[in-house]
This record gives structure tokens, C-alpha cells and sequence, in this order.
């Protein structure tokens, strides 16, 4: 089970101790897209997340990996003026080994930051980097996403019987 569990867990993006993530020698955070940097049918990225991704350019590389089309995350790239990975078909480590090697970074300076604990967060475990679930922001999803939230219920009711993880009970 130690697989799904995230190694931070904050209410959404706007939430995160970027000061932390530098201090414990994070220097690239890798967002998913959809229900967490925006909701699903924005095709531009909101204002209030592109000031967030600005001022964290400063101290970060970022980078958006998504399992969505080129054509989903280029409008968001360009908007925050960040590189991403399409199709990463995540759980898989695709998308994060290329920007890994791509980009010259350790894996000990990556993090990945995703709404979902079987694409994103399992993608970050298997890579063996810092993973960050955040709430989704909307409640609409891909179709394909409701089959991950389903198996992802089922993994939180877990975790919760143990008393390891609670929606809601945020921690870094």
C-alpha cells in the first residue's frame, strides 16, 4: 500500500511549501494538468495559477506531464512559458524519465504534484521521487479518470481504516 500513499498531501497547488520543497533540495516540480493546475474544460491557464507558476520560476524548473494530447497542454505551456511531456501514460515513468534526462536533473531534485494517487502519485513513487497529491480542483473528469477514482476510493478507504491517510487531513 505504501505505493499509493503520497509523500505530501495539501489541499491544491496554492497550498504547498515551495520554501520546504527548496530547502529539502527540490529544484524541479513536475505539475499534472487537468484538476490541478486547471479545470479540465479550461483550455487557457487561470490567472491566479499562472502568477503562482511565475514566481515560483525563479527557484524551480517546472514542467507540466500529462496524459492528455499535445494539443491539451500546449496552450498551458505557453501560457506559463514551462516544457511538458503529453501522453505520458502515467502510471508509467515516461514522461518523468525524459524530463529527467532531458534536463539534467537528479531524481532526489524532482517532485511530482498531481490530483490523482493512481496516475500521479503512483508515476512519482515508481520513479522514486517526492510526490504531492492536492484535491482535485472541479469534480468533472475525463471519462477514463472516473475508473482511476474509482480504484483510488478503494485505496484512500484503506489507508483510512489503518488511520494512515484521510481526505481532508492535509500534511507535508
Amino acid at each position: 500500500m505504501g505505493i499509493f500513499k503520497p509523500t505530501m498531501y495539501r489541499k491544491d497547488i496554492f497550498d504547498i511549501d515551495y520554501e520546504k520543497l527548496k530547502e529539502k533540495g527540490i529544484r524541479c516540480l513536475v505539475f499534472d494538468l487537468d484538476n490541478t493546475l486547471g479545470l479540465i474544460d479550461h483550455e487557457r491557464c487561470p490567472s491566479k495559477t499562472k502568477k503562482l507558476i511565475k514566481s515560483l520560476q525563479k527557484d524551480f524548473l517546472i514542467f507540466i506531464a500529462s496524459n492528455n494530447s499535445t494539443s491539451r497542454i500546449k496552450p498551458y505551456m505557453e501560457d506559463l512559458g514551462v516544457g511538458g511531456v503529453s501522453w505520458c501514460m502515467k502510471p508509467s515513468t515516461r514522461g518523468l524519465r525524459k524530463i529527467k534526462k532531458k534536463y539534467n536533473v537528479k531524481k532526489k531534485e524532482m517532485a511530482m504534484i498531481g490530483d490523482q494517487i493512481v496516475t500521479d502519485v503512483l508515476a512519482g513513487k515508481r520513479f522514486h521521487i517526492i510526490t504531492i497529491l492536492v484535491d482535485p480542483l472541479g469534480k468533472k473528469d475525463l471519462k477514463i479518470t472516473g475508473l482511476n477514482r474509482y480504484w483510488e476510493d478503494k485505496i484512500v478507504r484503506k489507508y483510512e481504516k489503518r488511520g494512515e491517510f484521510k481526505r481532508g487531513n492535509y500534511y507535508d
